[in-house]
């Protein structure tokens, strides 16, 4: 692929904003997006922007008593986009951005940080009830449902005796009808492990040697088929999900992508075998991953394995001198993204050359 045909990442807004910006997320169907963070006074803020003839506007600032770590729409109906938000107090909050002084939903979820939160359930992504799994510092892992109040509808957590762990990130999947889903969460000490919500069980565990920063299946709502997982110390892995053995468990394939941590993971909506990994240094790298000729073969003993494929680098490009803290591809327009990053800046994106690749 010559330079000409290469995707391109295009810097197309930028904003310096005035508090630490942990999370932004794309209103669903809409040129919208909503920041999350903290200000130096120790308190929390929701933005909503507009982009309007090339510039952002600025439609709604909320300060909430927590600092706010992470957010999504995931479990949110389409006509009422109401985003869930994970704070440093472990409290979840569902706010209706129409009327956000009082949360639609509140729960004091853990003891300890709300690290990250996903959603399923809603925007007509994925089969079954609405659902929100959040993740913490106390070690646990909980799905709430929105319509039931108070108790969460499962509890990851620590066996008696057990050290409890750091969770960073969390992803659902597999929710191809309206039985099947599953939670993988990510911890400190570079644990992986998959939960299958409807045996409430532990399905797979692995370690990558290193903390997990975040973890993203390609495609919530199908039979699971690819993860990836990114760590610090600048990795990621892409494990293949369609084949488990039943010792060796997924195949994978490990890449050396960025010269720090790599601090997040999104697959193109309109894509799956598109993916961005954003870097410590500012840097964001796009991949594409190959399929192997065959995605299993038998092992000595005649039993199914997996084959992992293999991924290029497409481009990449420095944004910024320090992390990019998120980063969200708009789900109605391909090659539109946005991230953040602890320079205090959020940016707009635009990812040419996709359709070619």
């Amino acid at each position: 692929m010559s330079a000409f045909e290469k995707p391109q990442i295009i810097a197309h807004i930028q904003k310096g904003l005035n508090y630490t910006v942990f999370d932004c997320k794309w209103v669903p169907c809409s040129a919208k997006f909503v920041t999350m963070g903290n200000f130096a006074r120790g308190t929390g803020v929701i933005q909503v922007y507009e982009i309007q003839h090339g510039e952002l506007k600025l439609l709604r600032e909320i300060e909430k008593a927590k600092p706010i770590k992470c957010g999504t729409f995931g479990a949110a109906s389409l006509q009422q986009r109401a985003l869930a938000t994970g704070d440093f107090g472990g409290n979840l909050h569902i706010w209706n951005l129409e009327a956000p002084e009082m949360p639609v939903y509140s729960v004091k979820g853990h003891k300890e940080i709300i690290n990250a939160i996903d959603g399923i359930g809603g925007l007509g992504i994925g089969e079954g009830a609405p659902e929100i799994v959040t993740g913490s510092r106390d070690g646990t892992v909980k799905v709430w449902d929105p319509r039931q109040k108070d108790d969460p509808v499962a509890n990851m957590e620590p066996a008696q005796g057990e050290n409890k762990r750091d969770c960073w990130t969390v992803a659902f999947g597999n929710a191809y009808n309206r039985e099947e889903r599953v939670v993988c969460a990510g911890y400190d000490n570079g644990d992986i492990k998959l939960f299958d919500l409807r045996n409430m069980s532990l399905r797979w565990e692995t370690n990558i040697k290193n903390g997990v920063c975040s973890l993203e299946f390609d495609r919530k709502d199908i039979s699971m088929n690819k993860l990836v997982a990114t760590s610090l110390e600048g990795r990621f892995h892409v494990f293949d999900m369609r084949t488990q053995h039943p010792t060796k468990g997924f195949a994978s394939i490990s890449e050396k992508a960025h010269k720090s941590t790599v601090w997040q993971v999104r697959h193109l909506p309109q894509n799956r075998e598109l993916f961005l990994t954003a870097g410590g240094t500012g840097s964001l790298h796009l991949w594409k991953y190959e399929y192997p000729i065959q995605r299993s073969k038998k092992d000595s003993e005649g039993v199914e394995m997996g084959v992992a494929g293999s991924v290029s680098l497409l481009q990449n490009v420095t944004l910024s001198t320090q992390p990019i803290s998120s980063l969200d591809w708009s789900p109605d327009k391909r090659g539109l993204c946005i991230c953040s990053s602890f320079d205090q800046t959020v940016r707009v994106l635009i990812v040419t050359k996709l359709q070619t690749v």
